[in-house]
């Protein structure tokens, strides 16, 4: 410390370090709030898929080919390797649940550690056929209904009981073009070359590997849905593998 005239000690300033200490100590807790703000309010983005968050769902009919706890695992591999980042499961058909609570829990776990989004689909005929309450308790990530075949007023009503006892994402793939249904997922199901005129945002379009007749035009409906939808779906995976694309 230096002395100033008349003997007495000179006082530093501190005013200049204590501004800089709070500022540093401002700007550091700005950054740690970004982020925290960041890490928790980003959007998911799965390996494989390129659209951000856009959903890329391969469905997976077990009318087509059945997948089980034997080959899931390939199934998932071949979703994730192949750009997909959301599976839509069949699990029940036509009144019949496929699998015990053990097994769709291996599926959601061998899902997940991939990064795939998971939904049980439930492929519903009659209105007498209801969602089985045991599935709720798996961890998947939402529930598909597929019950093109049933009157609005069922769908309707199948919709509102998913909605009120599930907390998990809802999801329906229709037939109809302009069903007023409101799933946190509607997949319109256009298959068809004259459907792609249905395809816009707030529904998610499809594309029916059994209509397609070459890859190059696979491609083509695929990024056309993607595009210009709010994710895409493709109809299916038994389909998807024999097509070879």
């Amino acid at each position: 410390m230096s002395l100033a005239r008349g003997g007495k000690p000179r006082r530093r300033k501190r005013g200049g370090a204590r501004r800089y200490y709070l500022v540093a100590g401002l700007l550091a807790i700005i950054i740690v709030c970004a982020i925290a703000w960041y890490a928790y309010f980003r959007p998911h983005q799965a390996g494989g898929a390129t659209t951000g968050t856009k959903p890329i769902i391969l469905y997976v009919n077990q009318g087509n080919g059945v997948v089980n706890v034997t080959n899931f695992d390939v199934m998932a591999h071949f979703a994730a390797a192949h750009g997909f980042n959301t599976v839509f499961f069949q699990i029940y058909r036509q009144g019949v649940l496929l699998f015990n609570q053990q097994d769709l829990q291996t599926f959601v776990s061998q899902a997940h550690l991939l990064d795939l989004s998971i939904y049980f689909s439930l492929y519903i005929t009659n209105s007498s056929q209801q969602i089985p309450p045991s599935i709720y308790e798996s961890g998947e990530n939402g529930v598909s209904l597929d019950m093109s075949a049933l009157i609005l007023s069922s769908q309707q009503s199948l919709l509102t009981s998913l909605k009120t006892n599930y907390g998990g994402m809802t999801a329906v793939t229709t037939t109809d073009m302009s069903s007023p249904l409101k799933p946190n997922l509607l997949v319109l199901e256009t298959y068809n070359i004259g459907q792609q005129s249905f395809i816009r945002p707030s529904v998610i379009g499809s594309v029916g590997v059994f209509a397609t007749s070459s890859e190059t035009e696979y491609q083509s409906q695929f990024q056309y849905a993607l595009q210009n939808s709010d994710g895409v779906m493709v109809f299916d995976y038994a389909g998807l593998v024999k097509s070879g694309y």
